[in-house]
């Protein structure tokens, strides 16, 4: 670490770094998004390729993220500038920046939903009869509204700036300290709720019995794209974090565990979704609407269905707090690293920033839905550009450089100890960041972009 970083602060605790990498990761990619991916693309066969792609393309990206933030000790975009000056490798940083920026700002207005459905839950859903027709219609109300969406996208915001303006150590990790058990806790209640469940047998055999007939292209790329997305790789999310990282970090056990304990959630989400759905007779392929019309329809039907509902909307926020604080830290520590601001006032900004184009993506359903660029909303944009564009493009240049270009004694020193096995696990990860991932990567990014037949 270099001289200018003696002084900067540091995750405090093993657990400290374990929470706050899984909470960076474990957000609604896992707990919404894995299982409509799940359901429409054959349940378990297509969880199987998942698990197989966190782990080839997941966990040697994340350690490169890891070994860039740590050896440097510095933001996403003063890393490269440290490591490669005068080169044009920095364009990563600021591809990490402007991805965080455009995400925070949709990713909240959808934080915000599970807001309002906390409130809902409450409230009832008018009685709690509610069936998955009327509930699609109210969720297209709520969502084409001018002032409930975009109250609860800066509430939201506001929930982001209480814990970042307290820094590193007493506002991030002790939140996440509290945040992420508490989110694993509500996880195994739900969990026990689920097997118990009359359709527990038909709901496990679809996530855990696979069909490898199922298998297409189509469904190779799409658990490629979520075992990516999911890890919130290619923001420079993980650089900045692990800028954090103590020497006494084991890079490699970290990388693991959080992949693991990330697809460890997305798993139990499915064990949690898939009983219920089978058992009141729901569509496994429901796709996004899942989570906002099916489940409450089903929470309705049970005994205590409010609680149960509430409970599921305070897991989503839960998961969306951790997940949009670490894509925040990637533009305050820029701010506070090379703009020399004070934190407070870099976490202003950002928030500020955020507030502004969140607010506009939420009205995009409502008094905004009018203006497009490119045929899309702002929200669909910010969508399109980040998750289609610029996480892949960070994603593959992240691995290459990391791959071919970091010295590899660098990359030895920092990921395992000179040991004959030490070594072997460094070259395994090197092959998967110069050979496997950038061509797994790359194949995500044209998916995206509609450039392959599939």
């Amino acid at each position: 670490m270099s001289e200018d970083n003696k002084n900067r602060a540091q995750f405090a605790t093993r657990l400290g770094v374990v929470a706050v990498t899984v909470g960076s990761a474990v957000g609604l990619g896992n707990i919404w998004r894995f299982p409509y991916e799940a359901g429409a693309n054959g349940g378990a066969a297509f969880m199987l390729l998942n698990l197989l792609f966190v782990f080839v393309i997941g966990v040697p990206v994340m350690c490169a993220e890891f070994v860039i933030g740590r050896h440097t000790g510095a933001n996403v975009r003063g890393a490269f500038r440290r490591l490669s000056p005068g080169t044009g490798w920095g364009v990563v940083g600021y591809i990490g920046i402007l991805s965080s920026v455009l995400i925070l700002s949709f990713y909240s207005v959808v934080a915000g939903w599970t807001m309002e459905y906390i409130w809902r839950s409450v409230a009832g859903f008018g009685g709690m009869h509610a069936d998955a027709e009327s509930l699609h219609s109210q969720f297209d109300e709520f969502a084409a509204g001018n002032v409930r969406p975009a109250m609860w996208t800066v509430l939201f915001l506001l929930c982001n700036y209480a814990i970042l303006a307290r820094g590193v150590e007493k506002g991030i990790e002790r939140v996440s300290n509290v945040l992420m058990p508490l989110l694993f806790v509500i996880l195994f209640a739900f969990c026990v709720h689920s097997l118990c469940m009359p359709g527990a047998a038909e709901g496990l055999g679809f996530l855990f019995r696979p069909d490898f007939s199922q298998i297409t292209p189509s469904v190779v790329l799409s658990a490629m794209g979520q075992a990516f997305f999911s890890l919130s790789l290619g923001l420079g999310c993980l650089i900045t974090y692990s800028s954090y990282f103590s020497r006494r970090t084991p890079l490699v056990k970290t990388a693991f565990l959080t992949a693991s304990l990330d697809s460890f959630v997305a798993i139990v989400a499915g064990v949690i979704i898939f009983p219920a759905v089978f058992t009141f007779g729901q569509e496994p392929a429901a796709g996004p609407r899942l989570v906002f019309e099916v489940l409450p329809a089903i929470f309705a039907e049970m005994a205590g269905g409010a609680v149960w509902s509430a409970l599921f909307f305070v897991l989503l926020f839960t998961a969306s707090l951790t997940s949009t604080v670490s894509m925040s830290e990637i533009t305050i520590a820029w701010l506070c690293d090379d703009m020399h601001m004070s934190r407070r006032r870099a976490t202003r900004i950002n928030i500020g920033v955020a507030m502004l184009l969140g607010t506009l993506c939420a009205l995009s359903f409502g008094c905004l839905n009018g203006v497009r660029m490119f045929g899309m909303t702002l929200f669909e944009l910010f969508d399109y550009v980040s998750s289609n564009v610029l996480l892949p493009v960070g994603g593959m240049i992240i691995s290459v450089y990391a791959g071919w270009v970091l010295d590899r004694k660098v990359m030895r020193s920092e990921l395992a100890p000179a040991t004959r096995r030490g070594r072997a696990l460094v070259g395994t990860l090197v092959f998967c960041m110069r050979c496997v991932a950038p061509v797994c990567i790359l194949l995500v990014f044209l998916a995206g972009l509609g450039l392959l037949p599939v």
